[in-house]
């Protein structure tokens, strides 16, 4: 049974969700029936999103807003337990943006700081929070801020931001002759900015064709399951990088995985029916099947070992001891009584340079130009295995003959 509304802390067609339900409308009802599990990766989230409205509410939206009482909740909010002074470096980045579309205007604009918006012209009772709206003239902004630093996230055709931006319009439209939206992404931990703009009205085309006729199936829960697959033309993987909460153990993900069995398996003998080297063809034709088998038999895994270290059972399986390394629990005290045993600290210690990101942190901006910049290199990445669609350029590869690879002309040649 659905939730009721009033329960609900969360909408059921969610922006963030979004790239799911519009896909594979009956998710919706799917994941709400599982109940929410907040990882710390979430409440770290939560946490830096705070910084960072208090960031931007003491520049633009309360400006009786003291030095003083400034400090005092920022001081309150460095107190959680899953802070780190990372954390002001990185939303003092997404301010700065904030700050340079504002100050690129001729006067002040609109904005509006984690505000709720409702989208429900286009998805029943829809609606999500927007980190950052801004307003001026025909022009609207939706900022996001992501902490998280495993999935990088693209403002091209973003469903979460084209929502908001459609709650926005919904909101302000009254007020605002908006023509232009553009969508602003800022993952300063990868880091991974990216911004993308379209119009009003291709935004307003996409609600009523797309979003509209999807909604009104995933809020019934009405609907054919459609796993994420790189067959079917999908650039990313909303099953897995959406983070479903039934994508473990979704029954149709796992009917199309196992469809690789029927290609090479014959049930009925009970044997291969594959020749055992496969041609080049086949080996293409199966990796593009099988990019997410990988990603989904791990997922099984964690699901499963998460359960279980919950006190629940998994049939068939069991939780055991990992393999661990030695290691010296008390290491200054014991380099110190090796220190005074007559061992040199070079002999005791490794000496090396800290991470570039780390030591970025470190410098001042002044510096950074002047001195460090200028020492960064970026090495070629090794090759990566991708599907031809992928839109990154294809790493170019020259075959070398035998003959080259060991000298070419400079051989050792027997003299006559």
């Amino acid at each position: 049974m659905a939730k009721k509304k009033e329960e609900r802390t969360h909408a059921l067609l969610s922006a963030s969700s979004a790239k799911k339900w519009i896909h594979c409308t009956p998710s919706a009802r799917l994941e709400d029936s599982i109940p929410d599990e907040e990882s710390p990766y979430a409440a770290e989230g939560t946490l830096a999103h705070s910084i960072c409205e208090l960031k931007l509410s003491k520049l633009f939206t309360d400006r009786n807003m003291t030095d003083r009482t400034y400090k005092s909740r920022l001081k309150k909010l460095q107190e959680n337990e899953l802070y780190s002074p990372e954390m002001d470096g990185y939303t003092d980045e997404y301010a700065d943006f904030v700050s340079g579309i504002a100050l690129g205007f001729p006067t002040a604009p609109f904005i509006r700081i984690e505000q709720k918006v409702s989208y429900s012209n286009w998805a029943p009772e829809g609606f999500g929070t927007v980190d950052c709206i801004m307003i001026y003239g025909s022009e609207l902004h939706i900022v996001d801020f992501k902490y998280g630093k495993g999935v990088p996230v693209k403002a091209e055709g973003n469903y979460q931001l084209a929502l908001y931006a459609l709650g926005a319009y919904q909101e302000y439209g009254f007020l605002f002759n908006i023509e232009n939206v553009h969508l602003h992404i800022i993952q300063p931990r990868i880091p991974n900015n990216s911004s993308w703009s379209t119009t009003l009205k291709e935004l307003l085309v996409w609600g009523e064709k797309v979003v509209k006729p999807a909604a009104e199936k995933a809020f019934k829960g009405e609907g054919d399951f459609q796993p994420a697959d790189y067959c079917r033309g999908d650039k990313e993987n909303y099953c897995k990088d959406g983070f479903c909460k039934a994508y473990g153990r979704c029954r149709a993900t796992m009917e199309k995985n196992m469809e690789l069995f029927k290609d090479a398996w014959d049930e009925k003998n009970n044997s291969r029916k594959l020749p055992p080297l496969l041609s080049w063809e086949e080996v293409g034709q199966l990796l593009n099947k099988a990019m997410f088998l990988k990603s989904w038999v791990e997922n099984l895994q964690k699901i499963s070992l998460e359960r279980i270290v919950s006190g629940l059972e998994v049939p068939g399986w069991k939780a055991i001891e990992g393999r661990s390394n030695r290691k010296i629990g008390d290491v200054d005290s014991a380099f110190k009584e090796l220190a005074e045993a007559g061992y040199a600290e070079e002999i005791l210690y490794d000496r090396k340079p800290i991470a570039l990101g780390e030591l970025e942190k470190l410098v001042s901006k002044e510096d950074k130009e002047n001195i460090l910049q200028k020492y960064i290199v970026k090495p070629q990445g090794a090759p990566t295995l991708a599907p031809e669609d992928d839109k990154r350029p294809a790493m170019v590869f020259q075959r070398v003959s035998a003959e080259e690879a060991f000298g070419g002309a400079n051989t050792y040649k027997e003299e006559k």
